[in-house]
């Protein structure tokens, strides 16, 4: 039913944007002018922005206004449309120990559940390979086979891309989640998610090192403030105007200029998804992970306004990957502790006062992770001297928050 737009673009689950079982709601929908017809399956419905969601019968799917429907299929919608019904995916209980991978391949009948990776350089992984084989049959045994070799998880893919600000990105990992280079706490994440998840599963990861959320990934809606006697930018302003119109600075670096760049890359990844996930057809973004804060705690102006630019933050990559009830994780610096007065101990007040809030938009969807007792020593600005157990710690904690949120839909 031209012109209705085709995307490969499926809402994750949420309270006001429910999601149905499939064998109930398959039917044949007309235009409201009379002159075109479809057979789809309605994924979901939301009566108060009027979107609907059909899969066609070649697994794609398209979303669209009620409007463009007849007055039959939207009294249907009406009627039908916000009935109680399952989940696209179930999440499984994780055993005590992590097994190692079957070897078998994700369930391609159902959607990607893709979870995006964010923050800066200790997201992006410093994490030494040659020294994690040394401990991994011990402390991670799910890593290694009988013979020694990594294990190959071929129900998760592994992507990775990077750019610097709105600058072209490029491709670093597009694999099978398994050890291959430096690592960060995807390894953790990728295994524990994707063990649980009866569906496909993509991590994939979009950042660069030392940014600041307060400046280089301010969200959109950020608005100026003052501190300190200056006025601080908001999204997409300067020093020298620091509301800006609506718009990307040309030829200059602006609020959210990496949050602009990341979202970007990350959508490039999605919007091409045969690509990065082979004989996929359609994904959910499923939740983010955040681990971030090191250049941020060097400046007042920055972490005093942590926790209400995190809460943006959430809101505005909710919006932007059309995941109104995607979960997230976040995680402290490994070298601070509870209680610490500088600006990292800031930071990670205002991360667990999110995770903490009693807000609908956050509460029991958001968790963090207070890493310090998971750190094996350094500092994030040091990349933990590169230990490997730091980041594989940090992923497990992150991955088994996330299985936490995910499991309390069920």
């Amino acid at each position: 039913m031209n012109p209705l737009k085709n995307r490969l673009i499926a809402p994750a689950i949420a309270a006001v944007l429910i999601v149905l079982s499939s064998s109930l709601y398959s039917r044949t929908w007309t235009s409201a002018d009379g002159a075109k017809s479809f057979e789809g399956e309605l994924q979901s419905y939301d009566a108060a922005s009027g979107k609907v969601s059909v899969i066609l019968p070649n697994r794609k799917r398209i979303i669209f206004k009620q409007e463009r429907l007849s007055a039959d299929d939207i009294a249907w919608l009406e009627k039908n449309g916000s009935r109680p019904a399952g989940k696209t995916t179930e999440v499984k209980e994780l055993p005590d120990e992590l097994p190692d991978p079957d070897g078998g391949d994700g369930d391609m009948s159902k959607p990607v559940q893709v979870y995006i990776l964010l923050g800066q350089s200790n997201m992006l992984g410093a994490g030494k390979p040659s020294t994690l084989q040394g401990v991994a049959a011990e402390k991670y045994p799910y890593l290694v086979d009988d013979a020694g070799e990594w294990t190959v998880r071929k129900d998760v893919r592994n992507v990775r891309v990077m750019c610097s600000g709105t600058g072209p990105s490029k491709d670093y990992t597009n694999d099978w989640m398994t050890i291959q280079g430096n690592i960060g706490p995807e390894i953790g994440i990728g295994h524990y998610v994707g063990h649980v998840t009866d569906a496909p599963v993509m991590i994939l990861k979009s950042c660069i090192g030392n940014r600041s959320l307060g400046w280089d990934l301010l969200p959109p809606g950020s608005e100026p403030y003052e501190h300190g006697g200056k006025t601080q930018p908001g999204y997409r302003g300067t020093p020298n105007d620091p509301k800006g119109n609506g718009e990307p600075v040309q030829g200059e670096w602006y609020a959210g200029c990496q949050y602009d760049g990341d979202i970007a890359a990350a959508k490039k990844v999605l919007d091409d998804l045969d690509k990065y996930y082979p004989g996929a057809k359609e994904y959910e973004v499923a939740g983010f992970f955040w681990w971030q804060g090191d250049k941020d705690m060097r400046n007042a102006a920055h972490y005093e306004m942590y926790e209400k630019n995190l809460i943006q933050l959430i809101k505005s990559l909710r919006k932007d990957f059309d995941a109104p009830d995607a979960r997230f994780v976040t995680a402290s610096l490994g070298q601070t502790k509870k209680g610490s007065q500088g600006g990292d101990g800031q930071i990670l007040d205002a991360m667990e006062a999110v995770a903490k809030s009693d807000d609908p938009e956050l509460e029991d969807k958001v968790a963090f992770v207070y890493t310090h007792p998971l750190s094996k020593g350094g500092s994030s600005s040091g990349h933990y001297g590169g230990n490997p157990e730091t980041y594989m710690n940090v992923g497990e904690a992150m991955g088994k928050a996330m299985v936490e949120l995910l499991q309390q839909d069920r």
